[in-house]
Parts: C-alpha cells; sequence; structure tokens
C-alpha cells in the first residue's frame, strides 16, 4: 500500500472513530454519561406513551431500546435520540382499542416498509421546503407539549391535584434538579448536569425516605429480551385494509417528527445530516421493532435535546441509551424504579426552556405580519392537534403567503418605440398567482397595432402563466393586432415549447439569442438583431 491509500485508509477511519465518539477518551467519557442521562430520562416516557396507546410497558420499552438502537448505527444524523412517542402512541389508540396489539405489531411493520420506500426515493429532501417560520412555530410549540405533558405528574393515583406539603415536596425537589443542572457546568465538566441532578435527588429521597412519586408507581420495567414473534393475524385483504391507512399516518408522523428533529439538531450542532438516510434507518428500525414486539417509534425532540445538551454529538451516545434501557430492564429495574419522577420532571423543564425559541418573542414587530402568523399558528396547532397537522398546515400557509406576496410583484413599464410598437416591459414571475394581475396590466382595444412584451426581468413558472399568455395573444388576435413575446428565457422557451399542443401566440422572438417561434409554435430561424441591421 502506497503512502496515498495509507493516508485515505487513515482519514476513513480518523472520520469513523470520530462519527461514533471514539475518538478520544474524553469524547468516549462525554458521549457515554450523555446516553445514560437519556437513558433515565427515556424510563418513563416510554412507560407513559405505552400507556397511552393502551399496550404493555414492556412494549413501549422495547420499541425504545430497538428504535434507538438502530437508528442511533445507522441513522443519519449521529447523536440523534428514537424511540417510542406521544406523537405516534395517539394514532395507535383506536387501532389498538378495536382490533388488538397484534395488529398494532403488523402496522409498525408496514409503516416500516414505507418509511424504506421513502428513504430510497429520496422523499426526505422535501423536508427542506419547510420555511423558518413553521420551524420556529414548531419548536416553540413542542416546548409547550412536553412542559404541558409533565404537569400530569403533578396529580395522585385518582387523577387529583397535588396539594399540600406533598404539592411542596414535588416543587422542591423539581426546582433542585434544575439548579444542580445549571450550576453542575459551572463546578465540572466530569459529568453531565442532568445526570448529576438524578443521582443526587434520587439519593435525598431515598435516604430520607421521602415521600415522593417514583418511576416505579408508574409500572414495573422488569422483563427479558425481546423476542422474534410474528403478528398474529389474518392475513387477508381486509386485514390489509384495517393497517394500511394508520400505517400511512404513522409513517408521516415518525418521518416528519424525525426529519424536524435532525434539521433542529444540525442547526444546534451546526453539522448536517442526511435525511434520506434518516428516513430508511427509521424503517428498518420500525420493521424490526413490529417483529419483536414493540410499537414503533421516530425521533423523540426532548431527549435528543438532553443528548445535545449534555454534549452528545456522536452515536455512541445513542448506542449507550438504548445498551442502557435493555440493562434497565434486565438488570436494574429495581434501582431505577427508585428514582423519583420529580428529578425527570425537572430534567424536562429544563429541556422545555432549552427547546423554546425565544428569541421568536424579539422578532414580532421586526418580520412580516404573516411570518408571525404563522410562527404563532403552527403553535397553536401543535399545541391543540400534533405535530404532523401543524406542520402541513404551517406549510400551505406560509406557501400561500408566499404566493400572494410574490405575485404583488408583477408590474410593467410602458413606452413607445421609434416604430410605434408599444412596449409592455414586464417585471416579476408569471404564475398562477400573478396571472390575474398580469392580465390587468394590458388594453388590447387601444393598443397600436404592433405590441411587444418584453419579458427580460419575468418569468413564465408554471402553466397558468402560459395560459394567460395564449389568453392576452387571443385577445390582441381578435383585436387584430400583433403580439411579440421577446427576451424570453431558455427555459420559458422550453415550458412554451413542450406546450406547443395546448398554447398558441402569435409570434416569439428573442433578438438577442436570434430565436423566434412561429404562431404554430414551431421554431425558425432569425437573424441576430446586429446582423439584420447591416
Amino acid at each position: 500500500m502506497n503512502d496515498q491509500a495509507k493516508a485515505v485508509a487513515a482519514k476513513k477511519t480518523s472520520n469513523w472513530r470520530q462519527e461514533f465518539g471514539l475518538d478520544s477518551l474524553n469524547r468516549i467519557r462525554i458521549e457515554s454519561f450523555s446516553g445514560l442521562t437519556v437513558a433515565l430520562a427515556l424510563v418513563p416516557e416510554a412507560v407513559a406513551f405505552a400507556f397511552v396507546a393502551q399496550v404493555n410497558p414492556l412494549v413501549g420499552l422495547y420499541a425504545a431500546f430497538i428504535v434507538g438502537l438502530i437508528t442511533a448505527f445507522f441513522g443519519g444524523r449521529p447523536g440523534m435520540i428514537s424511540g417510542a412517542t406521544g406523537a405516534l402512541a395517539v394514532v395507535m389508540v383506536s387501532l389498538v382499542a378495536n382490533h388488538g396489539v397484534e395488529y398494532l405489531f403488523a402496522t409498525v411493520v408496514l409503516m416500516g416498509i414505507i418509511q424504506i420506500v421513502a428513504g430510497i426515493t429520496h422523499l426526505g429532501k422535501f423536508i427542506r421546503m419547510v420555511p423558518h417560520p413553521v420551524m420556529l412555530g414548531f419548536v416553540n410549540g413542542l416546548a409547550i407539549v412536553i412542559f404541558l405533558a409533565q404537569l400530569g405528574q403533578f396529580k395522585d393515583s385518582s387523577g387529583t391535584w397535588l396539594d399540600g406539603i406533598p404539592l411542596y415536596l414535588m416543587l422542591g425537589l423539581v426546582l433542585l434538579t434544575m439548579v444542580i443542572i445549571v450550576v453542575m457546568p459551572k463546578v465540572t465538566k466530569l459529568v453531565p448536569g442532568p445526570l448529576a441532578a438524578i443521582i443526587v435527588v434520587t439519593s435525598i429521597v431515598v435516604i430520607f425516605g421521602l415521600d415522593s412519586p417514583r418511576v416505579g408507581d408508574l409500572a414495573s420495567i422488569a422483563g427479558g429480551l425481546p423476542e422474534f414473534h410474528v403478528p398474529d393475524m389474518p392475513l387477508t385483504w381486509d386485514s390489509l385494509m384495517i393497517i394500511l391507512p394508520y400505517a400511512v399516518i404513522l409513517a408521516s408522523v415518525g418521518l416528519i417528527e424525525s426529519l424536524l428533529t435532525l434539521n433542529l439538531v444540525s442547526e444546534m450542532t451546526d453539522t448536517h445530516g442526511g435525511t434520506s438516510r434518516e428516513c430508511a434507518a427509521q424503517g428498518v428500525a420500525n420493521v424490526v421493532t413490529g417483529f419483536f414486539g414493540g410499537m414503533g417509534g421516530c425521533a423523540m425532540i426532548g431527549q435528543s435535546m438532553i443528548n445535545v445538551k449534555s454534549g452528545g454529538r456522536a452515536r455512541l451516545s445513542g448506542i449507550v441509551a438504548a445498551l442502557s434501557l435493555l440493562g434497565f430492564i434486565l438488570f436494574a429495574s429495581g434501582l431505577i424504579e427508585q428514582i423519583p419522577l420529580a428529578a425527570l420532571i425537572g430534567v424536562m423543564f429544563m429541556v422545555v426552556i432549552g427547546t423554546f425559541a425565544w428569541n421568536s418573542l424579539k422578532l414580532i414587530g421586526k418580520i412580516p405580519r404573516h411570518d408571525v402568523f404563522v410562527i404563532i399558528f403552527v403553535t397553536a396547532i401543535t399545541v391543540a392537534f400534533d405535530l404532523a397537522v401543524a406542520v402541513v398546515a404551517g406549510v400551505i400557509i406560509a406557501a400561500l403567503v408566499f404566493a400572494w406576496e410574490t405575485a404583488k410583484h408583477t408590474h410593467v413599464t410602458r413606452s413607445i418605440d421609434e416604430n410605434g410598437s408599444k412596449i409592455y416591459k414586464l417585471s416579476g414571475p408569471l404564475f398562477f398567482g400573478s396571472v390575474a394581475s398580469f392580465m390587468e396590466l394590458f388594453d388590447p382595444k387601444n393598443d397600436p397595432d404592433d405590441v411587444i412584451v418584453d419579458f427580460l426581468d419575468s418569468r413564465v413558472l408554471d402553466h397558468s402563466g402560459l395560459q394567460a399568455i395564449d389568453a392576452l395573444a387571443v385577445k390582441y388576435e381578435a383585436a387584430g393586432k400583433k403580439l411579440h413575446l421577446r427576451h424570453l428565457s431558455a427555459d420559458c422557451r422550453q415550458l412554451l415549447d413542450k406546450a406547443r399542443q395546448i398554447v398558441e401566440v402569435s409570434v416569439i422572438e428573442d433578438p438577442a439569442y436570434g430565436v423566434a417561434v412561429d404562431y404554430t409554435g414551431n421554431y425558425v430561424a432569425q437573424k441576430p438583431a446586429e446582423e439584420s441591421q447591416k
């Protein structure tokens, strides 16, 4: 092996070690502690989401382990955490209630297949279409949702709000947890603040025997290894029609939440992620999860934020989180069940503070009102309904607002040349949103016999624009006048050429390009303007 080949091999090895967080002992320590912190926070979340979906807590824990492990190894965003989520759990409720958990496992498998197809066909790239105001509304809404989800822990087993000493004790432990998280990095960076807070608060509760709700009060997390299991449901067309709608919704919600999380983590760490790779990894993880008795999952924004804030940047943190979770299930359920919920609530409250885009509040009055409306709208829909609905609705509104605002920039300047021809110099794009205003710019009845529309500062973007040109040409032809279209860009002329069977105009000419098109839409040769003057 020559020196160049050795250098290439060494670079690949270095990149691989860096991607997995194995490039130094300090990085291994940071990633490991961060993963352990995430695993501790995953336990109550997975159990709670399993309850939402009306399945056994182990179904949620197995999903968190399997999905988390596979996406940590193969996902498109190192450092991102995946597992069972509330966004998916709420979709699963009616399926489990009406058809049973076996149909859920089959649905999760089909969900994964759909996500794999999305990854292969590179559908993940469309996440780039999400405008920044929608992203701000998404993270703000998500922060509020995480906050509201923690409030349920301030109720007793009968659903009554805590009061008196139990409430004050819970609030005190939550506040202590948050203080430790803030102060710990200033004291030492050897242990992440959230992990230190969980250890300290748990020790205080256990040593002093404080009567505060613990993880074990939710459910026992003890169990064995997940076992391979083919979903027990009839393989019929009717069964497929039952699970297909749920699978499509779950796949869509899972991918939207995962890709938005990927973008958010990428912005926070100033790195790039692979959307198609993430889609495929999520799909593979869910297929495997469905065959091993898990409820499926996707990226978890709250846990991803905990990981990033704790220093997790590589794949090792996600791997450690998943393996630690399995270790809790197999060997340490008794210890984990002693963790007070107040400690985990405090950690999640810090996630809320770190997730909410506080700078978006400063933007009010400084950015266009329609962008402010989109931020508030997406935030409200995220809280009231779910993430997928909020993002889709936000993108649609943002697109419509963009089209409306862009249409306002279509205008013309009018002049008469030395030959008596009237020149309309068009500025701005010609598309469905600007067609109406475009047609109002012309006066076929009173214009001279020869009219030129100059597209030097304009572009025809869609079929509506082509049809508008056709309608304009018909009006001038009916008035016995000739219409010339000049300086159409190459892509615009290509659009007109492709559509010549449905769009016809009088004359299309371009002195600069030396190209013209006759009324039938066929290209004909034309000498450049400079040459014809000679």
